[in-house]
């Protein structure tokens, strides 16, 4: 008999939705047979099964919320396993599934997996449900284990070449807990605050607004975040792009400011990259392209879908997959590598007539761009009085990657290419 777990379909995956079951008690599913849909923050991914199997009994019903990553969710004749995401749809960073074959795993491999440990700095240790049972029998400490398998995960082999190797036991609970935990914050009800019930609609909190509260908080309270604010003139950019649009016209495109900023954004990461950086508890991730993340509003929250290696393309081409990955966004169907590892953002609330803004940071990314509207200004040119269309950009940065001397020459590569946009075309 068979657990099958919930899976862990993106590295900061810690819950999901369980949102449609495509087998019943009594089917039969072969290895690579789509059995459900899990619903992220982000998207709703297929998952297929790892393994063969009759289902014996649906754990988790349909439309279950704040499912945990490692929970069985249905069970099958054979051993445990993890479902895989659909391979179309597989974020590039998630490892697919270890399956335990029956020589492998123990006879108690049929019992629910550990919980997955943390690492020293928070995040999760990647895996395989086999790899943590077999340290949780060794007593070994995940965090000590180096991992062999994709992109780091640990599996089977490692557990076993660190037995080996005498890697020390996990501590106990006792030993490692800090001296006194803070307790979290207490959010008082309305209620509390004198609100009567009956005089407000409440709207449920969907998996989307969850982690999009958690990112912020995070991101608020970890980074050590400051705004540096720049005009730019752009009747120069607002007179290419009338030009550029008439060309691209007989194509169907049309290339917006966001375009061009985005365009911009990429080209001045390539002449200061070490604006293009990430902070990472080993050291920091210097980007070798400019995958430039895009804040998109959809129902329910925010996506930020990403132009990869965005200084290599053109601006029809920018602007052709911007145009494309926003409209798939809020029809929520990017797939997880389409809006994961992006290396910079750019927000753009212009469109709104907002003039000014700083966003909160996108961890891991070390800047967010956020642009304003453009709108005529009084300007001093030669020391006289003139009238021009100007944008204020707001770059928030990341002082642990990006100081201020580094934040302010990007900003100085990227106002000339934004006032003198000829230079993108080139």
């Amino acid at each position: 008999m068979t657990d099958i777990l919930m899976p862990a379909l993106s590295p900061t995956m810690e819950e999901g939705v369980l949102a449609k079951w495509h087998v019943k008690v009594g089917d039969t599913v072969s290895a690579g047979d789509v059995i459900a849909e899990i619903e992220t923050d982000k998207a709703t991914m297929e998952v297929e099964a790892v393994d063969e199997g009759e289902v014996l009994e649906i754990l988790v019903p349909e439309g279950a919320e704040g499912v945990k990553v490692n929970t069985p969710i249905a069970r099958l004749s054979g051993d445990a396993v993890a479902p895989a995401p659909k391979k179309a749809d597989a974020p590039a960073e998630t490892p697919k599934a270890e399956t335990p074959k029956a020589d492998e795993a123990p006879k108690a491999a049929a019992a629910p997996a550990p919980a997955a440990p943390k690492s020293d700095d928070g995040g999760r240790i990647f895996a395989s449900p086999l790899a943590r049972r077999l340290a949780a029998q060794a007593g070994l400490d995940l965090k000590s284990v180096a991992g062999t398998g994709p992109h780091g995960r640990i599996v089977k082999r490692d557990v076993e070449a660190a037995g080996k190797g005498g890697v020390k036991p996990a501590a106990s609970t006792a030993s490692a807990a800090p001296a006194a935990a803070a307790e979290p914050r207490k959010v008082l009800s309305l209620a509390q605050m004198g609100i009567p019930d009956g005089s407000y609609d409440l709207i449920p909190l969907d998996g989307m607004k969850k982690a999009v509260a958690r990112r912020m908080v995070d991101s608020i309270q970890n980074v050590p975040h400051f705004p540096l604010f720049i005009d730019v003139e752009i009747d120069q950019l607002m007179a290419v792009r009338a030009k550029v649009n008439k060309m691209l016209e007989p194509q169907g495109v049309k290339v917006s400011v966001n375009d061009f900023v985005i365009k911009a954004a990429a080209l001045a990461l390539k002449m200061v990259p070490e604006a293009n950086a990430s902070y990472t508890p080993e050291g920091i991730a210097m980007h070798h392209n400019a995958d430039v993340s895009m804040a998109v509003a959809i129902d329910g929250g925010l996506i930020t879908p990403i132009i990869r290696k965005a200084e290599t393309k053109g601006l029809a081409q920018i602007a052709t997959e911007s145009k494309d990955l926003a409209k798939r966004a809020r029809e929520r169907k990017l797939k997880p590598e389409e809006f994961q590892g992006g290396t910079f953002s750019v927000s753009n609330l212009g469109m709104f007539g907002i003039k000014s803004f700083s966003s909160i940071i996108n961890e891991p990314q070390g800047c967010i761009m956020s642009v304003g509207a453009g709108e005529q200004r009084a300007v001093v040119k030669d020391g006289q009085l003139a009238v021009a269309t100007v944008m204020t950009v707001t770059l928030t940065c990341d002082h642990r990657v990006v100081d201020g001397a580094t934040g302010a020459r990007f900003l100085q590569a990227f106002k000339p290419l934004i006032e003198d946009p000829v230079a993108m075309l080139a």
